[in-house]
């Protein structure tokens, strides 16, 4: 009998182990946004905290702020949407980028683009950003700050007629670890180099 006892309270304890274990672990893992499936692309950009799970590597803030371009390009958009947009932009930019293209400034430069891509029948099919082995290292010589240099492709339809442009991105990583867009440039490149599309 005591025998039957102790079986019987084994198995309930193995039982209470295994249901809180469980429930401690799924408790704890969080998910990430875009692992839900139910957030539209805007929603995905929009709601994305930047504080705790900002993009860990340079190619990754690139193909962030990419998201960002082709849905300001799409339209499909409220306005308090558009202004997080802009904000999430803003906080991929450095410091030195942020104080050159004030607020203010960056939207309008963004709303002349768009309406340009508009009046030109223009518009982003595709980005894609190079291999994370394509991204060169290098450190400022005169400043010591660590810099990125990201290299990322546009597909444009123009009408009937579909391009390639190329940018440079260079990024430099802040005090927290944090790389940051500190310019970027239009560039010649081989469209014939690998790349991974977004």
């Amino acid at each position: 009998m005591k025998r039957r006892i102790g079986i019987v309270f084994l198995a309930l304890l193995c039982t209470v182990l295994v249901c809180g274990s469980y429930y401690l672990l799924k408790s704890k893992v969080r998910v990430h946004p875009d692992e839900t499936g139910d957030l539209t692309k805007i929603e995905k950009i929009t709601t994305r905290d930047l504080d705790s799970d900002y993009p860990s590597t340079p190619r990754e803030v690139v193909k962030f702020y990419n998201k960002i371009i082709l849905s300001y390009y799409e339209g499909k958009y409220t306005d308090e949407e558009y202004e997080r947009m802009h904000e999430q932009a803003s906080g991929l930019m450095d410091d030195d980028l942020r104080e050159n293209n004030p607020k203010d400034t960056y939207k309008q430069a963004v709303e002349q683009e768009i309406a340009d891509y508009k009046k030109r029948d223009r518009e982003i099919r595709q980005s894609s950003v190079c291999d994370s082995d394509d991204v060169l290292f290098t450190t400022d010589p005169d400043k010591g700050d660590e810099l990125a240099y990201v290299t990322a492709t546009y597909f444009v339809k123009e009408k009937k007629e579909f391009t390639r442009t190329y940018q440079m991105y260079v990024l430099r990583k802040d005090d927290e670890g944090k790389w940051k867009i500190l310019t970027y440039y239009q560039i010649d490149k081989d469209p014939n180099t690998q790349e991974e599309t977004n």
